[in-house]
């Protein structure tokens, strides 16, 4: 299994690398070389602004459990935990690295899932909003942009996954019977099941604890995840404007979101193939096809590649292989 999973990421990297350079031919490197160096240069220092906003993030959640984390360890745990969302299929990696790395900061588990769960949360209320505002902007000012579907999708999709964990938190016994029920069916013993509720108890405690944050702690947590997505999501435009095309922001920015959805779809390691693919698909209306590869290969190699080259080190050291191990043999169990 293990091997095969090593594969799957080797795979992930061929087929990300691969659809662009079929979509541009020939002309792709021609392309390639009018990016200056200094821009890829300064992409790169957006991300780890990006990160420093992510770990400030952490500092918040953290702090408000009664934890005392420094810049540079939530520095590392964001690169470890980035690093084990693009290297896993689906990014299956990431919750058990968070978790797993605020464990060794003397959180337990079930304390950890639950602010990656947080934090996930305030996420899914960013893009909500941003994609109201973006509905709002363009009946105001009407564009020749035709993706109103797919921002209903998506904001659907997420008002949804908002509404359906907030049911889940309110009516928690009704579906704690329910598993119970099944797990019996499953042949799982009383020991297991009396472990697994406790585990639920414990998470939605925790992530109660969150909601009862100082308003000064929850704002200041919405702007540095404000921050960090208008950063990260600029980077396709920067990209474009690099390369001598021309887009708006507010397009490369839904570009990047509906190209992410599609790459989870595929369930590769960060989402390869789809994210390639619509991506490129998405710019072809306004820009030449080598020049859309071309952006697209620069945006994925600084979102997704370079994750991989700068996180993997620091997931090496703070995590090391007894982590990389289990997150490659799908054991998400532990003890708290």
């Amino acid at each position: 299994m293990k091997r095969r999973y090593g594969l799957l990421l080797v795979a992930a990297l061929i087929i990300g690398v691969s659809l662009p350079i079929l979509i541009g031919r020939e002309a792709l490197l021609p392309v390639l070389a009018r990016l200056p160096a200094e821009r890829l240069l300064l992409m790169l220092g957006i991300i780890f602004v990006a990160w420093n906003l992510n770990a400030g993030r952490l500092r918040l959640l953290t702090g408000g459990m009664g934890m005392h984390l420094r810049q540079g360890r939530a520095l590392a745990t964001v690169m470890a935990t980035e690093f084990a969302i693009c290297a896993t299929p689906g990014g299956t990696g990431g919750p058990l690295t968070y978790a797993w790395l605020l464990k060794r900061q003397g959180l337990p588990m079930t304390r950890g899932a639950a602010l990656y769960v947080a934090d996930q949360l305030v996420d899914m209320v960013f893009f909500v909003s941003a994609l109201l505002a973006f509905g709002l902007y363009w009946l105001a000012f009407p564009s020749d942009m035709h993706l109103g579907w797919q921002v209903a999708v998506l904001a659907g999709l997420l008002a949804s996954g908002l509404f359906l964990v907030g049911w889940g938190l309110r009516h928690y016994r009704p579906l704690l019977l329910a598993t119970g029920r099944l797990l019996r069916r499953l042949h799982i013993s009383p020991a297991r099941r009396r472990s697994l509720a406790r585990r639920v108890l414990d998470f939605r405690r925790s992530l109660s604890l969150v909601r009862s944050y100082s308003s000064w702690r929850l704002v200041t947590l919405y702007l540095f995840c404000t921050g960090h997505w208008l950063l990260r999501y600029s980077i396709l435009y920067l990209a474009a404007l690099s390369l001598g095309a021309q887009i708006d922001w507010n397009y490369a920015f839904l570009v990047q979101m509906i190209s992410l959805t599609a790459g989870q779809a595929t369930f590769m390691p960060g989402g390869s193939g789809g994210a390639e693919a619509s991506g490129s698909l998405l710019l072809l209306p306004y820009m030449d096809a080598a020049t859309a590869a071309a952006t697209v290969l620069v945006w994925r190699f600084v979102t997704f590649h370079w994750y991989l080259i700068a996180g993997g080190p620091v997931f090496a050291a703070v995590a090391g292989r007894p982590l990389w191990q289990r997150l490659q043999s799908g054991d998400a169990t532990t003890q708290t």
